[in-house]
């Protein structure tokens, strides 16, 4: 009768081991609740849509160390971050360049977009190297310290690291900034 104890608990302790991490639905879009970002845990701030009158763009996600509402709390974050964007249709590197890289261009200061014009250069070239992105896929935008900031599409990392703190905090700010993309957008982000 000892080896029903044995059994049960190797079944059920496969069963326990093989549960799915947590996760967030938005648009049908799937979001897990926390992330491993170079060795460091990120929580999933908050999610939200993109969408221009009836047309959807994408859903994001905004992970980062710990959870704030707070827009200048998480443009102020040192630590690692993403920004992670599931794509509701389909979008070419003309319209991905005009929502990253003129996003950030209007968030900025001149005396910003002076230290920043060679890193948007290099991102704009990135992104045009991407093509078109379609309906699914998946665009992130990580942010390491020590490396920069990563852009991968379905988790391929695309060109070298874009580094500077200053740089992803521009990016960020098309999301949650003072002049973000979409007021809704920036409201799901932080959460609230």
């Amino acid at each position: 009768m000892k080896i029903l104890p044995s059994i049960l608990s190797l079944f059920f302790g496969a069963v326990f081991a093989s549960t799915p991490a947590s996760s967030t639905t938005l648009e049908g879009m799937r979001f897990d609740d926390s992330i491993q970002l170079n060795s460091t845990e990120l929580k999933l701030n908050g999610l939200g849509l993109r969408a221009v009158l009836f047309i959807r763009g994408y859903v994001a996600g905004l992970y980062l160390t710990e959870k704030s509402t707070a827009p200048n709390e998480v443009l102020a974050s040192t630590g690692p971050k993403r920004i992670q964007l599931r794509m509701l249709r389909e979008a070419n590197a003309e319209d991905f360049n005009k929502a990253l890289v003129s996003g950030m261009r209007r968030n900025a200061t001149e005396v910003e977009l002076i230290a920043l014009r060679d890193r948007l250069s290099q991102l704009e070239r990135v992104i045009d190297s991407i093509g078109t992105v379609r309906k699914g896929d998946t665009i992130t935008l990580d942010y390491v310290p020590e490396r920069g900031m990563t852009l991968a599409v379905n988790g391929a990392v695309k060109g070298p690291s874009i580094h500077g703190a200053d740089f992803y905090r521009t990016l960020l700010e098309i999301f949650v900034g003072d002049h973000p993309v979409d007021p809704r957008l920036k409201k799901g982000l932080l959460g609230q």
